[in-house]
């Protein structure tokens, strides 16, 4: 049985056909489904799927950086508003995102600001976005070493160097599709982390492993990323989905 940590399976991609997307996965061994948030334009669609859902979906709760703008204070208000009405699994999705639009790169910083002192209070794991800004993220989470601050980078595909300092920091990877792209340079940096770092995710519907890229991406393809991490680790698919669960099982206590 594998998890998938990181998986926006509530979003219009998969509406009408949503129990075939879980069924599937349940025939894939993933056992369980973690739901980022995005903003507040999501949140219910994110609820009434985990709602409805409740032995494989679990819900999360933050603002994602490429929703941090003008009103940004605005949208953190909202997510505070949900964390005194209920239990989240953890905070996120959150954090910096440098690749789209830099406008707001002042408030994207105070908003995950906001967001590690809510991991913190409630003592969540904290779900970490960082395209193009892999390093930026690592230096905001280094000024909280020593604290019980713990959490994932998503959708890892830095650099050895980068990865030995989440490690450090005491971090987990999130290895997505990105994986299996020939160029993306991915296996070989996994080939010197050890599986007690990483945990699994699809992104789905982004970010389609070989050979699904170019369509939706699903729950069920994370089978064919375990399988690549196995084939690039010199390990069996058992050994990769027992490590990988273990620890997303031991990041978020379910």
């Amino acid at each position: 049985m594998i998890i998938d940590t990181h998986c926006h399976l509530y979003l219009s991609e998969f509406s009408n056909e949503i129990d075939k997307f879980i069924n599937r996965a349940k025939e894939n061994g993933i056992k369980k489904i973690y739901l980022p948030a995005i903003n507040s334009e999501t949140t219910e669609a994110l609820l009434s799927l985990e709602e409805k859902h409740p032995d494989i979906c679990i819900a999360m709760m933050g603002l994602h950086p490429c929703y941090v703008k003008s009103d940004y204070k605005d949208e953190l208000q909202k997510v505070e508003d949900l964390f005194t009405q209920r239990k989240f699994i953890a905070i996120g999705e959150c954090g910096l995102d440098f690749y789209w639009d830099k406008t707001f790169i002042k408030e994207q910083y105070l908003a995950l600001e906001q967001q590690i002192e809510w991991a913190l209070h409630y003592n969540l794991p904290i779900i970490l976005h960082t395209r193009n800004a892999t390093q930026e993220t690592i230096d905001v989470i280094k000024k909280y070493k020593g604290s019980n601050l713990k959490g994932i980078f998503h959708c890892f595909g830095g650099t050895l160097e980068e990865a030995n300092q989440i490690i450090d920091l005491g971090f987990y990877m999130g290895i997505g599709g990105v994986v299996t792209y020939k160029n993306a340079g991915l296996d070989l940096v996994l080939k010197d982390i050890d599986l007690d770092y990483l945990v699994l995710e699809t992104d789905a519907p982004y970010l389609s492993p070989v050979p699904f890229r170019g369509k939706t991406n699903e729950p069920a393809n994370l089978k064919t990323i375990a399988e690549k991490i196995a084939s690039i680790k010199n390990e069996s698919y058992d050994v990769v989905a027992e490590f990988t669960t273990k620890n997303a099982e031991r990041l978020f206590g379910a």
